[in-house]
């Protein structure tokens, strides 16, 4: 019982620490980007890749602090099948699945919400690495072909919000609009947290009575053409939606 609480005040510490640290991070990291990347020479899309390649590395190292400090520990299925993604989505259980898959992405851009944009501790490298932001859908759609032009792995969480625990997976049509008027191939992650934490309901000291363990699966990849071939994109992307739900709930259920 005695090392059960000293077990979980050390994981309330590692986390309150990789909090602050990501906060912390968040708030230095665009001050020392920024003039480095002017400063070298190349264009503004270099800048891009630049920024990318930067928060990579420093989610890689903040998932492995987080492991490191014991305040999780995860497994990854089926990496070699990010290396040529376009559009990964992935269901979203917890606030950090985000830095797991930016982690395991050396290009990834990624769609966020406008919110994170005016959040002081996230709107540097938002920008940094020219993220898209999520707040007119045709821009976003337009953003995203752009992206995909330069060579970016876009990841979107079709939900558009984190999962309710023990509730069916209601998905947006964004992700499926996306997919249909870019002409771009899916690449399906499953993702799951147990036990549960940093779901919307969660707050950060809300920390488990045991170890978080991530599990992350890329599954095969899941092609567009078909649905491009006979119908409206409207059409086609209201029918991917549907048929994404339904493919994740499946998968989900098999996987956890």
């Amino acid at each position: 019982m005695v090392l059960g609480h000293l077990n979980h005040l050390w994981r309330w510490c590692g986390t309150a620490f990789s909090f602050l640290v990501f906060g912390i991070g968040g708030l230095l990291l665009p001050l020392f980007m920024v003039p480095i990347f002017y400063c070298l020479p190349g264009s503004a899309e270099q800048r891009e890749r630049r920024g990318q390649r930067v928060i990579h590395c420093a989610f890689r190292f903040y998932i492995g602090m987080m492991k490191t400090l014991g305040v999780l520990s995860y497994e990854v299925e089926g990496i070699d099948k990010l290396r040529d993604a376009r559009l990964i989505l992935a269901n979203h259980p917890s606030l950090i699945d985000v830095i797991f898959l930016i982690a395991l992405v050396p290009n990834a851009n990624c769609v966020v919400k406008g919110k994170l944009i005016r959040n002081p501790f996230t709107r540097g490298p938002i920008r940094c690495a020219g993220y898209i932001i999520n707040e007119d859908s045709d821009k976003v759609i337009d953003a995203a072909a752009d992206a995909f032009g330069k060579g970016h792995a876009l990841i979107i969480f079709p939900e558009g919000t984190r999962t309710t625990p023990g509730e069916p997976l209601k998905l947006k049509r964004g992700a499926a609009n996306v997919a249909i008027r870019a002409g771009a191939d899916i690449t399906p992650v499953l993702i799951s947290c147990s036990p549960s934490t940093l779901t919307k309901q969660d707050r950060w000291y809300q920390v488990p009575a045991r170890k978080v363990h991530m599990r992350i699966q890329v599954n095969d990849g899941l092609p567009i053409a078909p649905y491009l071939e006979s119908s409206a994109p409207s059409i086609a992307a209201r029918q991917l939606t549907a048929d994404l739900a339904d493919y994740f709930d499946k998968e989900l259920r098999v996987y956890e």
